[in-house]
């Protein structure tokens, strides 16, 4: 039996959005090449995609400076996440010259049009600046997002409360605030939380935190955390916890 032949871009151009994002998501040999049709054709969906392939070198070579051009693309067509990986490869000089105005310029607009990850993102460069009364307004709103991206903001809002960054300094808050973001899956925010509970002698807890950091933690955080931990209150123990190791001996 033969196969039905592939879409053509006028039809995917009028199939709704949450069918085009099932069509172009399906496996096959012809996957990238319907991507890019899609792309060419002025499909914004398809040329985040092509972008993020690109840029990752999944099922095609790597091409950063490629994946910057259709994450342009996709961004003149007023797509915010688009704008928003605009700024992260003028930030991280993925395809393009590092440029943090520009970058700091691309999170901002997309920012002010509600997307969760580029408030997190103009929050963290208005933090590096230390402008900390805006950064906390934008970690603030970005905390909103039910996911991931409000996880990240709450450790950073602990933070603000921890070290008295435009606010008093609370420790109840931080401590609040950690456990959100920990509790959200932020790897930053299982270590911070440990490290308070830690503090207030409820080592139990604290090490259970520490055992659930290297779930989604970078190899160079995990690396500072190991750092810290050798000379702490925890020591060995608490490096057994992050690293999922037994406990030493008593």
């Amino acid at each position: 039996m033969d196969e039905a032949p592939p879409p053509s871009l006028a039809g995917l151009s009028a199939m709704g959005a949450e069918a085009l994002a099932a069509r172009l998501a399906e496996p096959g040999a012809d996957r990238a090449a319907l991507i890019r049709v899609a792309a060419e054709g002025g499909v914004v969906q398809a040329q985040l995609l092509l972008a993020q392939m690109l840029l990752d070198g999944v099922e095609l070579p790597a091409d950063p400076c490629a994946a910057f051009g259709w994450f342009n693309r996709a961004a003149a067509r007023h797509d915010m996440f688009a704008l928003n990986m605009v700024g992260r490869c003028y930030e991280l000089g993925w395809g393009v010259a590092v440029d943090m105005g520009r970058a700091t310029e691309c999170y901002r607009i997309a920012a002010g049009q509600g997307l969760a990850e580029a408030m997190y993102n103009y929050a963290t460069r208005l933090a590096v600046a230390e402008d900390h009364a805006a950064a906390l307004d934008w970690f603030r709103r970005a905390s909103s997002d039910s996911g991931l991206i409000g996880a990240k903001a709450a450790n950073y809002i602990g933070s603000f409360h921890e070290d008295g960054w435009a606010v008093a300094v609370d420790r109840a808050e931080a401590l609040r605030h950690y456990r959100i973001a920990a509790e959200g899956g932020d790897f930053r925010g299982r270590f911070n939380l440990a490290r308070l509970l830690a503090e207030d002698g409820a080592t139990d807890e604290a090490l259970r935190w520490l055992g659930r950091v290297r779930e989604t933690a970078t190899a160079a955080f995990m690396d500072k955390a190991a750092d810290y931990l050798r000379h702490s209150s925890l020591q060995e123990a608490g490096l057994a916890a992050l690293l999922g190791e037994e406990p030493p001996a008593c």
